[in-house]
């Protein structure tokens, strides 16, 4: 026959013959082959979410997940959330109170990590989706999103997707306890005006409702680096009324030039969940040279006699579009 496939036989003992061979690193190869398929993790379809049990620990990945742009209304979140590659799990307490949404071990492609929302309402049907929480987290910490007040045996959904793009491995809990530090939105870095100084100053208070807490830790994030790094332990200090003193300093001296993200986290001995009671970005820079200062200057006024000339244009083309449609209003004048 014509089409009849060459016979699955071999010279060699116990070896493919060569077509076979191809066949089989093709299909390595096909973006929508079936070993590629199988990457993509069942929850990627809300039909299919993963229904979690308490302080049940689940490894997953954003890695070739799709949207279901039926089953979500970005209007509902606004700017917090951009739908790439997200995927469904469902929990459902047997107590009311509070939970944390624990995510750790990420390795994402990017610095950005992985963004979360949690909503009730029925499955695929967004009209009757409330928003309980929506979380993007712009690293790869490890952290908890905190959910106050759940209701015993309402069903809440979570929806986790790569922030911005990025592609994830994590891992995802929901617990009674906290573990890792709290999901929270860092300050504007374009605000941040850069200094020659490598010593850095942080200073910050203990608010008298975080009476239990013993020691502060304090974590410094590069902008471009993935993680976070513990650089001191701040004790809790004492008066001599045997009260806690709410003033604290810290000093940090950097090595290298950049742009740092510092937070100081709480650490308290009943285990109450930590909380941040100061984040604030410094960028540190080396004193330009006269070359690059001449450099920088000639740049910018490049570029304003490009802005000028540019202007210039748009004037001279308006002045012709009026004059133009003067004409056309009056064709015989």
């Amino acid at each position: 026959m014509r089409n009849q496939l060459p016979t699955a036989t071999a010279t060699t003992r116990g070896e493919f013959p060569r077509w076979w061979r191809v066949v089989i690193g093709n299909l390595f190869l096909l973006p929508g082959s079936l070993l590629a398929a199988k990457a993509q993790v069942p929850n990627d379809n809300i039909e299919r979410r993963r229904v979690l049990s308490l302080n049940e620990a689940v490894v997953s990945s954003t890695t070739d997940c799709t949207v279901q742009w039926a089953c979500v209304d970005e209007k509902l979140t606004g700017k917090c959330i951009e739908y790439h590659n997200d995927q469904w799990f469902e929990f459902t307490p047997r107590t009311s109170g509070r939970y944390y949404v624990n995510i750790g071990g990420q390795k994402c492609r990017d610095t950005r990590g992985v963004q979360l929302v949690v909503l009730t309402g029925q499955p695929c049907q967004p009209a009757t989706y409330r928003v309980l929480s929506c979380t993007s987290l712009g690293s790869q910490d490890d952290v908890f999103v905190t959910l106050d007040s759940l209701r015993a045996g309402q069903p809440y959904l979570l929806d986790v997707d790569g922030y911005l793009k990025d592609f994830c491995q994590f891992s995802l809990t929901v617990s009674d306890k906290a573990q890792g530090v709290p999901a929270q939105l860092a300050p504007a870095l374009a605000s941040v005006a850069p200094s020659a100084s490598s010593s850095f100053t942080l200073r910050w208070t203990l608010p008298d409702s975080l009476g239990a807490v013993q020691q502060f830790r304090v974590l410094r994030r590069e902008a471009a680096a993935f993680r976070a790094s513990e650089v001191a332990t701040v004790l809790v200090q004492r008066t001599t009324y045997g009260t806690t003193s709410p003033e604290y300093v810290w000093t940090d001296t950097l090595n290298a030039p950049g742009r740092y993200l510092y937070r100081v986290i709480t650490k308290a001995a009943d285990g109450t969940a930590p909380a941040v009671v100061q984040q604030q970005w410094y960028a540190y820079s080396l004193p330009l040279l006269q070359s690059d200062k001449n450099k920088v200057q000639a740049a910018a006024e490049g570029a304003k006699r490009a802005a000028k000339a540019q202007q210039s244009w748009e004037r001279r083309g308006h002045r012709a579009r009026m004059k133009r449609l003067a004409g056309q209003r009056h064709p015989n004048t």
